[in-house]
């Protein structure tokens, strides 16, 4: 077991929460330790950075280990428990996808501190335990992407690492590689394409036993994401192809819960986001309008933004300045409406972009109309 000292010598929660530990009661502290931190706001949970050392080890002995230790004493939690937890998550769910990571992840961490990581304490089966490792992993991955679309990385990583471990322990493939998918896309955003890839691969490959067609169209795209952000137009296009085929192959009812969000809203916008990154608008707009005309049929605004940010840095690859403060303003209009780090940064990447335009009267409108809201 790997400990990472960060420079936080009277935190010793910072540390256990980056580690993957092959130890059931040592994971539950963890992950408790981290929610309470997170819900009291200590400052050196805020202030903990991202770690990359820490991203490689989890993902190999998740796809390695195969743990059975089943917890100890106190009432016996049964499947009627573990349902009354699943049938939050969704509630929580919605929360991000339409208000934004961080509207209700603090919500989510009292809930899982008062009624879900104690539950992890007490006797279970078989059957039940892994249940209730699933349910908690799913809800423990959601604060952490939580976490992530709110900017707050180094909790993220810690919330994205525990939630690996309790999927192992619910011998549920498909949700592990869930937790790797976001992993992935963490490690590509902060400028670690290489290991965003790695960890996307380490997935892929634990899906080879199970069906899961939103996961793995998941995966390839976010493969996609990473190829990309290296300049690899040829990869990239295969990991895309590979998507579409996996996203083709989607069957909505039998996919789970946590699965929802990978719809053509999502996965369009982020092909458009590939393409954009490799600088090939022709290919990236028809994507970003797919996911805006989804977006806005699902009233979606998070991902609007995102994906009427892609396309107005395509409309300023092809040199189109007014179509590109049109969508511009729209992504500004979008991002308003939640609460998402993400939202706000893509703001910002259009207005730095539209720089190279020089002193015209539209950069200069785009610059005052996002000014107060990049300030705030």
């Amino acid at each position: 077991m790997t400990t990472y000292d960060l420079g936080f010598g009277d935190s010793p929660t910072v540390d256990r929460a980056l580690t993957y530990s092959p130890s059931w009661t040592r994971t539950i502290e963890a992950v408790t330790d981290l929610g309470r931190a997170d819900v009291d706001r200590r400052r050196f949970l805020t202030a903990a950075p991202f770690a990359l050392a820490a991203v490689v080890e989890p993902s190999r002995d998740w796809l390695l280990n195969t743990l059975d230790q089943i917890p100890g004493a106190g009432r016996k939690v049964r499947l009627e428990d573990v349902a009354a937890v699943k049938n939050m998550f969704g509630t929580f769910q919605q929360m991000d996808v339409f208000q934004g990571g961080g509207s209700g992840r603090l919500v989510l961490a009292a809930y899982m501190n008062e009624h879900v990581f104690p539950l992890l304490r007490r006797t279970h089966t078989e059957e039940v335990h892994h249940a209730l490792s699933g349910a908690a992993a799913e809800q423990t991955y959601l604060l952490g992407w939580m976490a992530f679309d709110n900017g707050e990385h180094g909790t993220a990583q810690r919330y994205l690492i525990q939630a690996l471990r309790l999927a192992e322990e619910s011998r549920d493939p498909a949700l592990g590689a869930h937790v790797l998918a976001g992993m992935a896309d963490q490690a590509t955003l902060l400028g670690h394409p290489e290991e965003g890839r790695r960890l996307a691969q380490a997935g892929r490959q634990g899906l080879a036993r199970v069906n899961s067609s939103a996961c793995l169209a998941d995966l390839w795209t976010l493969e996609a994401r990473a190829l990309a952000a290296v300049g690899d137009r040829r990869a990239t296009a295969h990991a895309i192809n590979e998507a579409e085929r996996a996203f083709a192959g989607i069957d909505p009812d039998r996919e789970p819960e946590w699965a929802r969000f990978i719809d053509e809203a999502y996965i369009c916008g982020e092909w458009a986001n590939a393409f954009r990154d490799l600088g090939q608008p022709a290919d990236a707009e028809p994507h970003a309008r797919r996911s805006i005309a989804y977006a806005r049929w699902q009233n979606r605004a998070r991902r609007g933004a995102l994906s009427q940010a892609a396309l107005a840095v395509t409309h300023m690859q092809n040199r189109d300045l007014e179509a590109a403060h049109t969508a511009g303003v729209r992504t500004l209009e979008l991002s308003q409406k939640v609460k998402s780090s993400r939202s706000i940064e893509a703001v910002r990447d259009v207005r730095q972009r539209m720089t190279a335009f020089g002193a015209h009267p539209l950069v200069t409108d785009f610059a005052d109309r996002t000014r107060a809201f990049l300030a705030a």
